[in-house]
């Protein structure tokens, strides 16, 4: 029992010291690590600041554009459409039926119903050749083209014909194409999108066999 309590009684050994070399490996260790963390703390990216939320937004997006009602395109827009296959992507600006009546001298009723059946009215040619100027061979909502006065310039496009279209919407949100503004926009078909617009896309040959027909009749 003396010794035991002797062993309980007496000082714990103290640990051996490091070697010197060893010491100075760890110093030089904790040295690097400690100024490969500053180095990183310092060349990190600061954080973004966070966006608010915001009511307000720009005058292009905060005007609705309107949609086109079920007899908005009318019975010449709607031959006009039937032309294309419903299963591929296309963009279709048809004339309104006043641009129809007033540009290309049809009149919805007769001439539409002539189209239909595409008997030797000439109305079936001059559709199919306004189809050409007007389709575009991909899907393009109103949305999608950029705001006027933008760093965004007009979104180029060309037709089936090879009529370049340029694109855009005006302050008040409504499709611009080639200068001519839409009245209704967004009719989908399938894979088509159609838009109407208040005018008639062609190119200056189309034109003037128009003018010449205008100025003999």
């Amino acid at each position: 029992t003396a010794a035991r309590r002797k062993r309980r009684l007496s000082p714990p050994r103290p640990r051996p010291l490091p070697p010197p070399r060893l010491l100075a490996v760890s110093v030089a260790f904790a040295s690097t690590l400690l100024f490969l963390i500053l180095v990183l703390l310092s060349t990190s990216p600061p954080t973004p600041p966070r966006r608010l939320a915001s009511g307000r937004r720009s005058s292009s997006s905060s005007t609705a554009l309107p949609r086109c009602g079920a007899a908005g395109l009318g019975e010449l827009g709607d031959a006009m459409v039937s032309m294309l296959p419903k299963d591929l992507p296309f963009t279709v600006f048809v004339p309104s039926p006043g641009s129809f009546r007033r540009v290309l001298g049809l009149q919805q009723g007769r001439n539409a119903s002539a189209a239909a059946e595409g008997d030797n009215d000439n109305t079936y040619a001059v559709l199919s050749r306004v189809l050409g100027f007007s389709a575009v061979p991909r899907r393009l909502l109103a949305a999608d083209a950029p705001p006027r006065g933008t760093a965004c310039l007009a979104l180029a496009l060309d037709s089936v014909s090879g009529l370049r279209i340029h694109a855009s919407r005006d302050a008040r949100g409504a499709l611009v194409v080639n200068g001519v503004r839409s009245e209704c926009v967004d009719v989908v078909r399938g894979e088509i999108v159609v838009h109407v617009i208040a005018g008639v896309l062609m190119d200056a040959e189309f034109e003037r066999s128009f003018a010449v027909e205008a100025s003999d009749s």
